[in-house]
């Protein structure tokens, strides 16, 4: 799994996953995209994995794909292709990830955060939708992405400008989680990490997948998905061991486990 552009920990249930190529700024090649992948593939694979944590070596995050690499001999339509299967693992992990964010996330680098469940940065963090100074539009989920958390106009700003904008302003856009001091990051996420790690997998991994599609689904809809995963969840050792805690007045722990009734 570790290769020289991506580097893969794996302690206790947490898997980091590092970008690996700081002379790049963590751009992603061919060599990246590919490690990325099986990383996040492991991570939905593994049911000893049970939060994925995705961070930039040496003070950056990620400034999207390498467009000074080598692309390979595939045709650009089926080399995006693959990009966005990329993607589509990362959005649909049913397990929770957080994107540790110092220096730059730009680009594709910027939608890989955006594509975790939760986004906590460095102060000095610079986001920008570069696409447009490339001559590129949005890609790696930005067009779907950026709407649903900022709304129509500020998204079409972020794309059409591409300015570059700081930890604050991406905060009071709804884009990050919470902003840490570079000397707090670690281990904040380390114990937010552990924290939804400890969380019942089968009920988070439902939640999870719930506000991904709800924006499709009438309030009917959305109810009758609550119905069905609620029904999941019953039949969970979980929710047994949640209802004993509370009696008992003490922490539950989650192990994913079913039970047959």
């Amino acid at each position: 799994m570790d290769s020289d552009a991506i580097r893969v920990a794996h302690e206790g249930p947490v898997l980091t996953v590092t970008i690996n190529r700081p002379k790049r700024k963590n751009a992603l090649d061919l060599a990246a995209w590919r490690g990325l992948h099986e990383a996040i593939g492991k991570a939905a694979a593994d049911d000893d994995v049970r939060c994925l944590v995705i961070t930039g070596a040496e003070g950056d995050f990620c400034a999207g794909a390498d467009l000074s690499g080598d692309r390979g001999p595939q045709h650009p339509l089926n080399r995006m292709h693959g990009i966005n299967e990329i993607a589509l693992a990362l959005h649909e992990l049913p397990k929770p990830s957080v994107a540790k964010v110092r220096g730059v996330a730009v680009g594709a680098g910027w939608n890989l955060a955006l594509g975790c469940d939760l986004v906590v940065c460095t102060p000095d963090a610079r986001f920008s939708q570069i696409f447009g100074k490339r001559g590129l539009s949005l890609d790696f989920g930005g067009s779907w992405l950026l709407q649903r958390i900022v709304g129509l106009q500020q998204a079409k700003r972020l794309a059409l400008l591409a300015e570059i904008i700081g930890a604050d302003e991406a905060r009071e856009l709804g884009m990050v989680t919470a902003v840490r001091e570079d000397s707090e990051i670690d281990e904040y996420v380390a114990d937010l990490a552990a924290r939804l790690a400890q969380g019942p997998p089968i009920a988070l991994a439902q939640s999870k997948q719930m506000l991904n599609t709800v924006g499709s689904q009438s309030f009917r809809e959305a109810l009758e998905s609550e119905a069905r995963a609620q029904t999941i969840n019953f039949a969970t050792a979980d929710s047994q061991a949640a209802k004993e805690a509370f009696i008992n007045k003490t922490e539950p722990e989650f192990t994913g486990d079913w039970v047959l009734r």
